[in-house]
């Protein structure tokens, strides 16, 4: 296997740390997506989509999209589970997966997407009245996280999953690209975000 990879963006990232907590040292290829490298011809018959992160298989095929791969991971190697071992909890996890996809990492990418210089040569118009109404929504959805983190250790329940990886990547992100701060008064979010961030699948 081999993943085509862009350390500075979040998606590769959730691959990664994915991958980390299974055990996977999978090789990798950087794909300078900012340069316009994944828009090439020769990107683009890879993954017509043109964007990171790609996992090369075996049998020469390839998969895009990062929870496509995790799936691919988490079949390939069952454990540590991360996606959920039975019905119930599989769509618990999927659940706050996208909740956490939706209503965060979406709007997070956008802020960035909208009002970062570095952002500007991929789009054809920054909308900056957009950029602000996602920072303004992005406080909000922080602040419901928080009362959703009461009582839970985790984003999902009682244990580690996917959700932790994009939430944990997401506010990464957002802090890097300056698109969001985290509230002091977040106890439940800074607890949180202490114990997944504090994991050595997190460095990846």
């Amino acid at each position: 296997m081999k993943l085509y990879d862009f350390t500075r963006a979040p998606s590769p990232r959730r691959v990664r740390i994915f991958a980390a907590e299974k055990g996977l040292s999978i090789p990798s290829e950087q794909v300078d997506i900012l340069s316009g490298k994944a828009r090439t011809p020769e990107f683009l018959a890879i993954n017509p989509a043109g964007g990171v992160p790609v996992l090369q298989l075996d049998d020469g095929s390839y998969l895009a999209e990062s929870d496509a791969i995790a799936l691919y991971l988490e079949r390939l190697k069952p454990e540590p589970n991360l996606l959920g071992r039975d019905p119930r909890e599989q769509a618990t996890i999927l659940m706050w997966e996208r909740r956490i996809e939706l209503n965060l990492y979406i709007r997070v990418l956008q802020a960035f997407q909208h009002g970062h210089p570095l952002a500007a040569a991929r789009i054809k118009k920054q909308i900056k009245d957009y950029a602000e109404f996602q920072r303004d929504a992005i406080v909000e959805q922080l602040a419901w996280t928080n009362q959703q983190l009461a009582g839970r250790e985790f984003v999902a329940g009682p244990r580690f999953t996917i959700a932790d990886i994009t939430a944990m990547v997401t506010i990464d992100f957002g802090r890097q690209v300056e698109v969001l701060k985290l509230d002091p008064a977040h106890r439940e979010l800074a607890r949180w975000y202490d114990a997944v961030s504090s994991r050595s699948s997190a460095s990846a």
